[in-house]
């Protein structure tokens, strides 16, 4: 039995001296986290992008404009998501966050690059509303979640880069 009271002293400066190293971890892996949910979502949104495609289940109005313009998006083609990776493109003064490029790799049947160009907008669009919603900031975007925002980050993709 420490009768001095040196013992509780000791404890609390360990005590003290580990929450100063835990608080800038804890940061790091709040920041970290934030961009591995965004990733998640945008996989989850290149996902239902490319089965849409695959699927050729199109909104009325484009539906409408590819039976007149791109007939051979109407039928079901092979699309598949082969990655997603992003780029820092650094701090925005614009919007005082950090932004993200999102780039999908993808491959597919349809040989045309028109076609491939529309495929590659369905999916981008789907990346972005995927990564809006489940940040819920659906209302801080356009009516084609150009760009997707989080607290911390603003995110944007690039064409659709297809094997």
């Amino acid at each position: 039995m420490d009768v001095k009271g040196q013992l509780p002293i000791e404890f609390l400066m360990i005590l003290g001296a580990s929450i100063l190293f835990l608080i800038p971890f804890v940061m790091c892996i709040t920041n970290a986290n934030e961009l591995n949910q965004a990733m998640g979502a945008a996989r989850i949104g290149a996902l239902q992008g490319a089965i849409s495609d695959s699927l050729a289940v199109y909104p009325k109005e484009t539906f409408k404009n590819y039976s007149i313009e791109k007939t051979r998006l109407l039928h079901s083609s092979s699309v598949k998501i082969t990655g997603v990776s992003y780029l820092n493109l650094g701090f925005q003064q614009d919007y005082q966050k950090t932004k993200i490029q999102l780039r999908i790799h993808a491959s597919s049947s349809v040989i045309g690059k028109t076609e491939r160009n529309c495929l590659g907008d369905r999916i981008n669009y789907n990346v972005r509303k995927k990564i809006a919603e489940s940040f819920k900031t659906e209302n801080l975007t356009n009516a084609l979640y150009n760009p997707a925002f989080s607290n911390k980050y603003v995110f944007t993709t690039a064409d659709v880069q297809w094997d």
